[in-house]
Parts: structure tokens; C-alpha cells; sequence
């Protein structure tokens, strides 16, 4: 008995221990990014507080961490922070789906890479259409 309860442990032991890389190389990842953005790095370690940094990262409202405590609303606005954080290091629309699907990876990617931080949205500003002032 002892020493299934013993195997017991040590499965759950190494599933932890394997649930904890991806989170691990996120934070790493992310850490990198908010010191390209000019942001402090350790922000990256708070939990809420990092959402906070990389929504003013990527020129959304701070507001907006209200949405993330919504389901599915949350899911939404996390690919829209992830689309328009590639847009802030210049990254295009096959980096966009590679961060999306494969997160940790990309998010390596553009914090260890030669990516540099362009302002929200790349830098880009809003045409203002015709006739409006």
C-alpha cells in the first residue's frame, strides 16, 4: 500500500514538474520582452500586474484586465493582446498564427531574437479619414 501511495506521489511529482517548463520559459520569455519595451522585467513575475504592463505594451486600455475574468470574452482578448504584440515588435501575420498556436515557443522567439519594440501597433498611427479634424 505504502508504495503504491509512494508511486502515487512521484507521478503527480513529475507532472508538476513538466507542467511548470512551459510556465517557467514564459516567464523567462516574457521577462525579455517587457525590458525590450522599456518596461521593468520583473513585472513579468506578478500575475496580474503582467497583463497590466503588456496591455500598456501593446496600446490597449487598462481596463481591459476586467475582460480577462470573463470566459471565452478572456480567450478573445488574450489572441488580440498576442496579434497586436507581434505588431508592436514588426512581426507579421505567420508570426501572429505561430504565436497564437505555439506560445511559449514564439514568445522565445521574439524576447531572445533580434525583434525590436516599435511602439503599439508597430509604431503605426491612425489615418484619420477625410474631412475629419
Amino acid at each position: 500500500m505504502e508504495e503504491a501511495i509512494a508511486g502515487f506521489v512521484a507521478a503527480i511529482m513529475a507532472a508538476v514538474a513538466v507542467l511548470m517548463i512551459p510556465i517557467v520559459i514564459m516567464i523567462i520569455a516574457m521577462w525579455k520582452i517587457f525590458t525590450k519595451a522599456g518596461k521593468p522585467g520583473w513585472a513579468a513575475l506578478i500575475p496580474i500586474y503582467n497583463t497590466i504592463v503588456l496591455l500598456d505594451i501593446v496600446g490597449k486600455p487598462t481596463w481591459w484586465i476586467i475582460l480577462m475574468f470573463i470566459p471565452l470574452v478572456s480567450l478573445v482578448v488574450a489572441i488580440i493582446m498576442l496579434i497586436e504584440l507581434c505588431k508592436s515588435f514588426g512581426k507579421d501575420g505567420g508570426f501572429m498564427v505561430g504565436m497564437i498556436l505555439l506560445c511559449p515557443i514564439f514568445m522565445c522567439i521574439l524576447g531572445f531574437g533580434g525583434a525590436q519594440y516599435r511602439g503599439p501597433g508597430g509604431g503605426q498611427q491612425q489615418a484619420m479619414p477625410p474631412g475629419v479634424v
